[in-house]
């Protein structure tokens, strides 16, 4: 078993190697090949291309690889986002997979994302979108006020 060292965030300006990013999300996600992270990460990705707008889309698109950026803003956004577990749910029917495959899948891949982004730009993205997303990027759900 390979022990990969932290993935720490990265400047606004810099970028990961895509190599890298489907390494961890191999190693997290427990994917026996870099095929089937490759897979995840561009699934994933579209689906919250369809969900993502704004200056955070582009913040998110500008930190990630450039292939996986090309994922993510390959997908036209909707005028209704999905809750994090209509997410979930549309991501499976998509692919064909369950929800609680899915739901690995989406959490291995969007906590690699969130350590690439870095805090301030995770938190903006949760902030965008509908609620259920920030046990996704790997955080505490936390209550909106009323």
């Amino acid at each position: 078993m390979t022990i990969l060292p932290p993935l720490t965030p990265l400047a606004p300006t810099a970028v990961a190697a895509f190599d890298q990013m489907l390494e961890r999300v191999r190693y997290e996600g427990a994917y026996p090949t870099r095929r089937q992270a490759e897979d995840v990460v561009r699934r994933v990705l579209e689906a919250l291309g369809r969900q993502l707008t704004g200056d955070e889309r582009v913040e998110l698109a500008a930190r990630l690889p450039h292939e996986a950026a090309a994922f993510l803003a390959s997908q036209i956004p909707t005028a209704r986002p999905l809750t994090g577990w209509g997410f979930v749910k549309d991501l499976a029917e998509r692919t064909g997979g369950t929800p609680a495959t899915t739901r690995w899948d989406t959490g291995a891949v969007l906590g690699v994302v969130a350590r690439i982004a870095g805090d301030e730009l995770t938190t903006r993205i949760i902030g965008q979108l509908p609620d259920g997303y920030a046990l996704l990027f790997g955080r505490a759900q936390l209550v909106r006020a009323a």
